[in-house]
């Protein structure tokens, strides 16, 4: 037989871990709704989707440039399979903006 085995951790993280912690999270959402307000306002523009990157408000945002450009690049893509499905089946809901 297969067992499913669940298993909690807790972290503990220090001072400037924490810190770190909070500015990747807030440049996250600042991302997503910089993306997601460009992206509507062209889609009422055009009727065409928008093509974005998280490098492309870097130089706007230079605060941007101090958190893993990983974790931006996965709002850009989780932002992508959102609209993807919203297109896709309109009871999926359109993307929403995200709060502190």
């Amino acid at each position: 037989m297969n067992y499913n085995k669940a298993i909690k951790y807790r972290v503990y993280p220090q001072k400037n871990q924490e810190e770190l912690l909070q500015k990747t999270f807030g440049c996250c959402r600042k991302i997503w709704n910089l993306m997601l307000s460009d992206k509507i306002d062209y889609y009422r523009e055009t009727k065409e989707s928008l093509k974005t990157t998280p490098a492309q408000y870097k130089k706007d945002y230079p605060y941007l440039k101090e958190v893993d450009s990983l974790a931006l690049a996965n709002v850009q893509l989780n932002l992508q399979t959102a609209y993807k499905n919203f297109f896709r089946d309109k009871k999926a809901g359109s993307p929403k903006f995200k709060s502190a």
